[in-house]
Protein backbone atom coordinates (compact mmCIF):
# COMPACT_ATOMS: atom_id res chain seq x y z
CA UNK A 1 0.00 0.00 0.00
CA UNK A 2 1.02 3.27 -0.86
CA UNK A 3 0.72 5.09 2.78
CA UNK A 4 2.27 2.37 4.33
CA UNK A 5 5.48 2.56 1.24
CA UNK A 6 6.12 6.00 2.55
CA UNK A 7 5.83 5.45 6.17
CA UNK A 8 8.47 2.93 5.81
CA UNK A 9 10.58 5.45 3.71
CA UNK A 10 10.60 7.95 7.13
CA UNK A 11 14.72 7.64 7.75
CA UNK A 12 15.28 8.51 3.73
CA UNK A 13 12.12 11.13 4.25
CA UNK A 14 13.94 12.37 7.24
CA UNK A 15 17.18 12.73 6.15
CA UNK A 16 16.14 15.11 2.85
CA UNK A 17 13.95 17.49 5.33
CA UNK A 18 17.07 17.56 7.22
CA UNK A 19 19.37 18.84 4.30
CA UNK A 20 16.55 21.09 3.25
CA UNK A 21 16.36 22.37 6.49
CA UNK A 22 20.18 23.33 7.52
CA UNK A 23 20.42 24.74 3.67
CA UNK A 24 17.36 27.13 4.66
CA UNK A 25 18.76 28.00 7.88
CA UNK A 26 22.79 29.08 6.11
CA UNK A 27 20.80 31.10 3.53
CA UNK A 28 18.47 32.96 6.34
CA UNK A 29 22.12 33.15 8.65
CA UNK A 30 23.75 34.75 5.62
CA UNK A 31 20.83 37.17 4.54
CA UNK A 32 22.29 40.44 3.95
CA UNK A 33 20.31 43.09 6.83
CA UNK A 34 17.01 44.75 5.78
CA UNK A 35 17.89 48.71 5.64
CA UNK A 36 15.99 49.81 8.22
CA UNK A 37 17.62 50.02 11.61
CA UNK A 38 16.28 49.59 14.98
CA UNK A 39 17.38 49.79 18.36
CA UNK A 40 16.00 46.79 20.63
CA UNK A 41 18.26 45.42 22.96
CA UNK A 42 21.52 46.46 21.88
CA UNK A 43 22.27 49.16 20.22
CA UNK A 44 23.65 49.16 16.48
CA UNK A 45 27.10 50.28 17.34
CA UNK A 46 27.21 47.08 19.54
CA UNK A 47 30.33 45.33 18.29
CA UNK A 48 32.50 42.10 19.37
CA UNK A 49 35.84 43.04 20.76
CA UNK A 50 38.62 40.73 22.37
CA UNK A 51 40.39 41.87 26.09
CA UNK A 52 44.17 42.02 25.00
CA UNK A 53 45.22 42.31 29.12
CA UNK A 54 44.24 44.00 32.40
CA UNK A 55 45.98 46.57 33.02
CA UNK A 56 44.37 47.52 36.65
CA UNK A 57 42.14 45.94 38.65
CA UNK A 58 41.14 45.85 42.69
CA UNK A 59 37.51 46.57 44.76
CA UNK A 60 35.89 50.48 44.36
CA UNK A 61 32.97 51.35 46.50
CA UNK A 62 29.72 52.31 45.06
CA UNK A 63 26.97 54.15 47.10
CA UNK A 64 26.72 50.84 49.97
CA UNK A 65 28.07 48.38 47.56
CA UNK A 66 31.31 46.82 47.47
CA UNK A 67 32.45 45.44 43.62
CA UNK A 68 35.91 44.68 41.89
CA UNK A 69 36.74 46.68 38.94
CA UNK A 70 38.96 46.49 36.11
CA UNK A 71 40.74 48.64 32.91
CA UNK A 72 41.03 46.46 30.28
CA UNK A 73 42.84 46.93 26.68
CA UNK A 74 40.85 45.98 24.30
CA UNK A 75 40.77 45.32 20.23
CA UNK A 76 37.65 46.09 18.27
CA UNK A 77 36.72 42.97 15.72
CA UNK A 78 34.41 44.53 13.78
CA UNK A 79 32.37 47.12 12.31
CA UNK A 80 34.02 50.68 11.69
CA UNK A 81 36.82 50.13 14.06
CA UNK A 82 37.86 46.84 13.61
CA UNK A 83 41.36 46.23 14.55
CA UNK A 84 41.78 49.56 16.68
CA UNK A 85 43.04 49.00 20.54
CA UNK A 86 41.07 50.78 23.59
CA UNK A 87 40.98 51.19 27.31
CA UNK A 88 38.18 50.68 28.83
CA UNK A 89 36.75 50.03 32.30
CA UNK A 90 34.84 47.62 33.65
CA UNK A 91 33.23 48.16 37.12
CA UNK A 92 34.36 51.17 37.99
CA UNK A 93 31.89 53.73 37.62
CA UNK A 94 28.37 51.74 37.36
CA UNK A 95 27.25 48.44 39.45
CA UNK A 96 27.70 45.11 38.39
CA UNK A 97 24.81 42.57 37.88
CA UNK A 98 27.16 39.91 38.69
CA UNK A 99 30.84 39.39 40.33
CA UNK A 100 32.15 37.83 37.39
CA UNK A 101 35.46 39.60 36.29
CA UNK A 102 36.97 39.90 32.44
CA UNK A 103 40.21 37.69 31.34
CA UNK A 104 42.64 38.31 29.01
CA UNK A 105 41.84 36.28 25.57
CA UNK A 106 38.31 37.01 26.47
CA UNK A 107 35.81 38.13 24.02
CA UNK A 108 33.05 41.07 24.83
CA UNK A 109 30.41 43.13 23.77
CA UNK A 110 30.90 46.83 23.37
CA UNK A 111 29.58 49.75 22.53
CA UNK A 112 31.41 52.18 20.23
CA UNK A 113 30.58 56.01 19.65
CA UNK A 114 31.74 58.47 18.04
CA UNK A 115 31.70 62.15 18.88
CA UNK A 116 31.72 65.64 16.67
CA UNK A 117 34.74 66.55 18.26
CA UNK A 118 36.53 63.34 16.91
CA UNK A 119 37.08 61.45 20.45
CA UNK A 120 35.65 58.06 19.99
CA UNK A 121 34.27 56.60 23.58
CA UNK A 122 33.83 52.85 24.17
CA UNK A 123 32.51 51.26 27.20
CA UNK A 124 31.51 47.28 27.71
CA UNK A 125 27.88 46.31 27.01
CA UNK A 126 28.17 42.29 27.95
CA UNK A 127 29.60 39.08 27.79
CA UNK A 128 29.29 36.86 24.38
CA UNK A 129 27.35 33.58 25.59
CA UNK A 130 27.40 32.12 22.52
CA UNK A 131 29.96 29.11 23.37
CA UNK A 132 27.87 28.13 26.02
CA UNK A 133 24.44 28.21 24.19
CA UNK A 134 26.18 26.10 21.53
CA UNK A 135 27.20 23.70 23.83
CA UNK A 136 23.80 23.39 25.71
CA UNK A 137 21.94 22.80 21.69
CA UNK A 138 24.57 20.06 21.21
CA UNK A 139 24.10 18.47 24.67
CA UNK A 140 20.71 18.81 23.69
CA UNK A 141 20.51 17.56 20.75
CA UNK A 142 22.84 14.46 21.76
CA UNK A 143 20.35 13.53 24.77
CA UNK A 144 17.22 14.37 22.92
CA UNK A 145 18.91 11.82 19.73
CA UNK A 146 20.67 8.85 22.21
CA UNK A 147 17.13 8.25 24.01
CA UNK A 148 14.87 8.50 21.18
CA UNK A 149 16.69 7.95 18.35
CA UNK A 150 15.29 8.52 14.72
CA UNK A 151 11.82 10.09 16.28
CA UNK A 152 13.89 12.60 18.19
CA UNK A 153 15.84 13.65 14.74
CA UNK A 154 12.37 14.09 13.72
CA UNK A 155 11.37 15.98 16.79
CA UNK A 156 14.28 18.34 16.48
CA UNK A 157 13.29 18.80 12.68
CA UNK A 158 9.81 19.51 13.92
CA UNK A 159 11.22 22.20 16.04
CA UNK A 160 13.34 23.75 13.08
CA UNK A 161 10.35 24.00 10.95
CA UNK A 162 8.72 25.49 13.52
CA UNK A 163 10.86 28.49 14.16
CA UNK A 164 11.42 28.91 10.38
CA UNK A 165 7.62 29.18 9.79
CA UNK A 166 7.42 31.79 12.83
CA UNK A 167 10.19 33.94 11.35
CA UNK A 168 9.42 33.81 8.02
CA UNK A 169 5.95 33.81 7.47
CA UNK A 170 4.15 34.72 11.31
CA UNK A 171 6.55 37.93 11.81
CA UNK A 172 6.73 39.30 8.39
CA UNK A 173 3.03 38.97 8.03
CA UNK A 174 2.12 40.56 11.77
CA UNK A 175 5.08 43.48 10.45
CA UNK A 176 3.14 43.71 7.23
CA UNK A 177 -0.02 44.71 9.16
CA UNK A 178 -1.87 41.23 8.74
CA UNK A 179 -4.31 40.63 11.34
CA UNK A 180 -2.05 38.54 14.24
CA UNK A 181 -4.98 36.05 15.32
CA UNK A 182 -5.71 34.80 11.87
CA UNK A 183 -1.97 35.23 11.02
CA UNK A 184 -0.77 33.11 14.07
CA UNK A 185 -3.56 30.40 13.75
CA UNK A 186 -2.55 29.64 10.11
CA UNK A 187 0.90 29.46 10.61
CA UNK A 188 0.68 27.91 13.67
CA UNK A 189 -1.36 24.87 12.32
CA UNK A 190 1.16 25.48 8.82
CA UNK A 191 4.12 23.68 11.00
CA UNK A 192 2.05 21.82 13.62
CA UNK A 193 1.16 20.25 10.31
CA UNK A 194 4.39 19.57 8.82
CA UNK A 195 5.89 18.41 12.27
CA UNK A 196 3.01 15.82 13.29
CA UNK A 197 3.47 14.47 9.76
CA UNK A 198 7.19 14.08 9.79
CA UNK A 199 7.83 12.93 13.37
CA UNK A 200 4.28 10.40 13.35
CA UNK A 201 4.08 9.73 9.25
CA UNK A 202 0.87 9.84 7.47
CA UNK A 203 -1.27 7.87 9.47
CA UNK A 204 -4.33 8.06 10.62
CA UNK A 205 -3.24 8.60 14.25
CA UNK A 206 -1.34 11.99 12.90
CA UNK A 207 -5.05 12.88 11.41
CA UNK A 208 -6.92 12.49 14.93
CA UNK A 209 -3.88 14.29 16.49
CA UNK A 210 -4.37 17.50 14.58
CA UNK A 211 -7.79 17.37 13.90
CA UNK A 212 -7.92 17.22 17.99
CA UNK A 213 -5.54 20.05 18.18
CA UNK A 214 -7.34 22.37 15.29
CA UNK A 215 -10.96 22.01 17.69
CA UNK A 216 -8.90 22.69 20.63
CA UNK A 217 -6.96 25.82 19.39
CA UNK A 218 -10.48 27.26 17.79
CA UNK A 219 -12.34 26.87 20.76
CA UNK A 220 -8.93 28.15 22.98
CA UNK A 221 -8.66 31.40 20.33
CA UNK A 222 -12.27 31.96 20.90
CA UNK A 223 -12.10 32.23 24.80
CA UNK A 224 -8.67 33.94 24.61
CA UNK A 225 -10.80 36.77 22.65
CA UNK A 226 -13.32 36.99 25.24
CA UNK A 227 -11.71 37.07 28.40
CA UNK A 228 -9.22 39.54 26.98
CA UNK A 229 -11.88 42.00 26.37
CA UNK A 230 -13.60 41.34 29.12
CA UNK A 231 -10.83 42.18 31.55
CA UNK A 232 -9.71 45.07 29.10
CA UNK A 233 -6.07 44.17 28.49
CA UNK A 234 -5.06 46.08 25.36
CA UNK A 235 -1.58 44.32 25.11
CA UNK A 236 0.92 46.73 26.49
CA UNK A 237 1.83 44.59 29.76
CA UNK A 238 5.44 43.31 27.85
CA UNK A 239 7.66 46.13 27.48
CA UNK A 240 8.23 44.44 23.99
CA UNK A 241 5.33 45.76 23.04
CA UNK A 242 6.22 49.28 23.95
CA UNK A 243 9.19 49.18 21.12
CA UNK A 244 6.92 47.75 18.66
CA UNK A 245 4.15 50.46 19.45
CA UNK A 246 6.98 53.11 19.15
CA UNK A 247 8.20 51.43 15.97
CA UNK A 248 4.52 51.31 14.45
CA UNK A 249 1.40 53.09 15.53
CA UNK A 250 -0.70 50.56 13.83
CA UNK A 251 -0.18 47.54 15.50
CA UNK A 252 -2.61 45.84 17.34
CA UNK A 253 -0.94 45.21 20.39
CA UNK A 254 -4.58 43.36 21.53
CA UNK A 255 -4.60 40.81 18.57
CA UNK A 256 -0.91 40.31 19.18
CA UNK A 257 -2.07 39.34 23.05
CA UNK A 258 -4.43 37.35 22.19
CA UNK A 259 -1.93 35.32 18.92
CA UNK A 260 0.94 34.98 21.39
CA UNK A 261 -1.82 33.25 23.64
CA UNK A 262 -2.76 30.83 20.77
CA UNK A 263 0.65 29.93 19.80
CA UNK A 264 1.91 29.62 23.77
CA UNK A 265 -1.25 27.38 24.05
CA UNK A 266 -0.34 25.22 20.53
CA UNK A 267 2.58 23.48 21.95
CA UNK A 268 1.10 22.55 25.09
CA UNK A 269 -1.77 21.38 23.66
CA UNK A 270 1.02 19.21 20.72
CA UNK A 271 1.90 17.36 23.76
CA UNK A 272 -1.33 16.36 25.67
CA UNK A 273 -3.21 15.84 22.12
CA UNK A 274 -0.72 13.08 20.83
CA UNK A 275 0.00 11.67 23.83
CA UNK A 276 -4.33 11.07 24.18
CA UNK A 277 -4.47 9.95 20.97
CA UNK A 278 -1.73 7.05 21.57
CA UNK A 279 -3.56 6.28 24.53
CA UNK A 280 -6.64 5.74 22.78
CA UNK A 281 -5.06 3.51 19.81
CA UNK A 282 -2.96 1.35 22.51
CA UNK A 283 -5.83 0.36 24.73
CA UNK A 284 -7.61 -0.38 21.30
CA UNK A 285 -4.47 -2.73 20.00
CA UNK A 286 -5.25 -4.40 23.57
CA UNK A 287 -8.14 -5.34 23.49
CA UNK A 288 -9.87 -4.45 20.17
CA UNK A 289 -13.53 -5.38 21.39
CA UNK A 290 -13.68 -3.00 24.18
CA UNK A 291 -16.89 -1.47 23.37
CA UNK A 292 -16.78 2.93 22.89
CA UNK A 293 -18.14 3.87 26.42
CA UNK A 294 -15.66 1.24 28.30
CA UNK A 295 -12.55 2.98 25.81
CA UNK A 296 -13.87 6.22 26.55
CA UNK A 297 -14.12 5.79 30.00
CA UNK A 298 -10.32 4.18 30.52
CA UNK A 299 -8.89 6.84 27.90
CA UNK A 300 -10.17 9.81 30.05
CA UNK A 301 -8.66 7.65 32.64
CA UNK A 302 -4.90 8.22 31.50
CA UNK A 303 -5.79 12.20 30.16
CA UNK A 304 -6.93 12.85 33.45
CA UNK A 305 -3.48 12.24 34.71
CA UNK A 306 -1.76 13.89 31.70
CA UNK A 307 -3.92 17.09 32.61
CA UNK A 308 -3.00 17.32 36.60
CA UNK A 309 0.70 16.74 35.67
CA UNK A 310 0.36 19.12 33.10
CA UNK A 311 -1.26 22.11 34.81
CA UNK A 312 1.08 21.25 37.90
CA UNK A 313 4.17 21.88 35.62
CA UNK A 314 2.66 24.90 34.00
CA UNK A 315 1.82 26.97 37.57
CA UNK A 316 5.37 25.48 39.10
CA UNK A 317 6.50 27.24 35.17
CA UNK A 318 5.02 30.47 36.11
CA UNK A 319 6.24 30.75 38.89
CA UNK A 320 9.66 30.01 38.89
CA UNK A 321 9.81 32.22 35.90
CA UNK A 322 7.78 35.07 37.70
CA UNK A 323 9.63 34.42 41.29
CA UNK A 324 11.24 37.73 41.39
CA UNK A 325 8.26 39.65 40.66
CA UNK A 326 6.54 37.57 44.04
CA UNK A 327 9.21 38.59 46.24
CA UNK A 328 9.06 42.20 44.85
CA UNK A 329 5.51 42.12 45.42
CA UNK A 330 6.06 40.98 49.42
CA UNK A 331 8.58 43.36 50.32
CA UNK A 332 5.73 46.08 49.37
CA UNK A 333 2.64 46.90 51.10
CA UNK A 334 0.05 46.00 48.65
CA UNK A 335 -2.91 44.21 48.65
CA UNK A 336 -2.74 40.85 46.29
CA UNK A 337 -6.19 41.70 45.32
CA UNK A 338 -4.81 45.35 43.91
CA UNK A 339 -1.66 43.65 42.71
CA UNK A 340 -3.67 41.38 39.99
CA UNK A 341 -5.09 44.53 38.41
CA UNK A 342 -1.68 45.56 37.08
CA UNK A 343 -1.25 45.41 33.50
CA UNK A 344 1.15 42.65 32.95
CA UNK A 345 0.39 40.79 35.86
CA UNK A 346 -3.37 40.40 34.67
CA UNK A 347 -2.13 39.59 31.25
CA UNK A 348 0.30 36.84 32.34
CA UNK A 349 -2.76 34.89 34.33
CA UNK A 350 -5.33 35.15 31.36
CA UNK A 351 -2.43 33.68 28.93
CA UNK A 352 -2.13 31.34 31.63
CA UNK A 353 -5.52 29.94 32.54
CA UNK A 354 -6.68 30.35 28.74
CA UNK A 355 -4.21 27.85 28.01
CA UNK A 356 -5.28 25.87 30.57
CA UNK A 357 -8.69 25.56 29.86
CA UNK A 358 -7.70 24.74 26.82
CA UNK A 359 -5.79 21.88 28.13
CA UNK A 360 -8.86 20.74 29.51
CA UNK A 361 -10.69 21.01 26.60
CA UNK A 362 -8.70 18.80 24.32
CA UNK A 363 -8.83 15.85 26.26
CA UNK A 364 -12.38 15.09 26.13
CA UNK A 365 -12.78 15.97 21.83
CA UNK A 366 -9.55 14.14 21.39
CA UNK A 367 -10.56 10.84 23.05
CA UNK A 368 -13.88 11.20 21.80
CA UNK A 369 -12.55 10.89 18.22
CA UNK A 370 -10.04 8.86 18.22
CA UNK A 371 -12.72 6.35 20.36
CA UNK A 372 -14.77 6.83 17.29
CA UNK A 373 -12.36 6.31 14.65
CA UNK A 374 -11.55 3.01 15.68
CA UNK A 375 -15.10 1.88 17.41
CA UNK A 376 -16.06 -0.15 14.39
CA UNK A 377 -14.11 -2.16 12.57
CA UNK A 378 -15.47 -1.20 9.51
CA UNK A 379 -15.50 1.91 9.80
CA UNK A 380 -11.74 1.75 10.50
CA UNK A 381 -11.04 -0.31 7.42
CA UNK A 382 -12.69 2.34 5.63
CA UNK A 383 -10.72 5.11 7.22
CA UNK A 384 -7.32 3.65 6.83
CA UNK A 385 -8.40 2.47 2.97
CA UNK A 386 -8.18 6.57 2.72
CA UNK A 387 -6.19 8.39 5.23
CA UNK A 388 -3.75 6.11 5.65
CA UNK A 389 -2.61 2.86 8.15
CA UNK A 390 -3.64 3.47 12.49
CA UNK A 391 0.20 3.92 12.96
CA UNK A 392 3.31 3.91 10.81
CA UNK A 393 5.60 1.01 10.71
CA UNK A 394 8.27 1.98 13.39
CA UNK A 395 5.27 2.07 15.99
CA UNK A 396 3.74 -1.01 14.85
CA UNK A 397 7.13 -2.99 16.01
CA UNK A 398 8.29 -1.47 18.28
Amino acid sequence: MFWEKLNQRSKQITLMVAIGLILTLILALNRPPSGVETQVGYTTDTVKAQVLSIKEQGTTQLGETTQPYQVVDIRILEGKYAGQQFIIDYGKKYLLASSHVLQANEKILVSVSSMDDGNVYVHFVDFIRTPALLVLGILFVGVCVLVSGWQGIRSILGIGVSVLVIIFYIVPQILDGENPILISLLGSFLFLTITQYLVYGWTLKTHIALSGILVSILITGLIAVFFVDFARLNGMGDENAMYLLQQSNQMNLRNLLIAGIVIGALGILDDLVVGQTSAVIEIYRANPEMDFSERFKRSMNVGKDHIAATVNTLVLAYLGASLSLFLLFSNSNVQFSNIINLNYLAEEMVRSLVGTIGLFAAVPITTFMACWVVDRPERLEKLVSVFGPLLNHSEVNR
